[in-house]
């Protein structure tokens, strides 16, 4: 699957959008996307899934993301408590360096999240309550625009970004070793596995010896950086391949199952559901309007 690249309009010289308290169903959401912006996203409530670089996060009330710019992912909002949040989008250049003595960048959290690879942030209550107050803050300057709007927007920035790093490099400091990078075996498997849902050959077994690496160390290395184990992660995959053709084309339901590796049509149904809430029936209709 190829990545859609998302644009923002930077005509008026403040890079800046918030998408504030927006509930979205699954039909609504972009598929994988990326864009040159840095995103900070805030959940509310409800529940769902985000898939950030290869990796899928659970989404719960009081979590924050990083996706720093370039960095695909694509969010599946739970079909019955779909999740509430803000997106605070920016271009890096909004933040420019201070030299105040200090080597600090407010854009380090970012810059941690890429190289640990580490995207979502738990909160205090403390925390929850400061950021809810600062996108509500943005918001309001927004929309009242009072003289100087901009100015008072990006000192909600500033402040949001101090809060969300005092958070997150502490954590991060202690964690800065080399080691922490992705290995070659592990990058090279996870785009085989983009390129080929729809082979067979995608089990434990097959992967890691086409990786050179033993099956037990092979899962644990995969599981701790992606977040699930193999077998949940390419079905997860293959089912958002089928949500794709499910949409782009008029092949039926047999034949998509076919081509995204599913043995069964029934355990095709049952996955299906299990993410979407719906039968691809049901989400085709839907999001065709037919």
């Amino acid at each position: 699957m190829q990545a859609i690249h998302k644009r923002f309009e930077d005509s008026d010289n403040f890079p800046f959008s918030l998408v504030y308290k927006d509930t979205k169903s699954p039909q609504r959401e972009l598929p994988d996307h990326l864009h040159d912006w840095h995103e900070l996203i805030y959940v509310y409530a409800g529940k769902g899934t985000l898939f950030i670089n290869h990796a899928f996060y659970d989404m719960r009330p009081g979590d924050v993301f990083l996706i720093p710019g370039n960095t695909v992912h694509r969010a599946f909002p739970d079909e019955r408590t779909p999740v509430t949040s803000s997106a605070l989008f920016f271009a890096p250049s909004l933040i420019q360096p201070m030299n105040l003595g200090e080597s600090y960048s407010l854009l380090r959290c970012f810059e941690q999240a890429r190289k640990r690879k580490q995207y979502k942030l738990e909160t205090s209550a403390a925390e929850r309550e400061t950021i809810a107050r600062l996108l509500d803050d943005s918001q309001r300057e927004g929309i009242t625009r009072l003289p100087n709007y901009r100015v008072a927007i990006l000192i909600r920035i500033h402040e949001l970004l101090l809060t969300v790093n005092r958070m997150a490099v502490p954590e991060s400091a202690a964690q800065d070793e080399p080691g922490g990078a992705e290995p070659v075996w592990m990058r090279s498997t996870l785009t085989y596995i983009d390129a080929h849902l729809g082979d067979a050959d995608l089990k434990l077994a097959d992967l890691s010896r086409r990786a050179a690496i033993t099956p037990s160390h092979f899962s644990r290395v995969f599981k701790q950086l992606t977040g699930m184990n193999v077998t949940d992660y390419v079905v997860v995959k293959r089912i958002m391949l089928s949500k794709e053709l499910l949409l782009r084309t008029d092949d039926s339901i047999g034949a998509i199952c076919a081509q995204c590796g599913f043995d069964s049509e029934s355990y095709f149904y049952k996955k299906f559901k299990q993410m979407t809430g719906m039968t691809p029936s049901a989400y085709k209709r839907g999001e065709r309007g037919g």
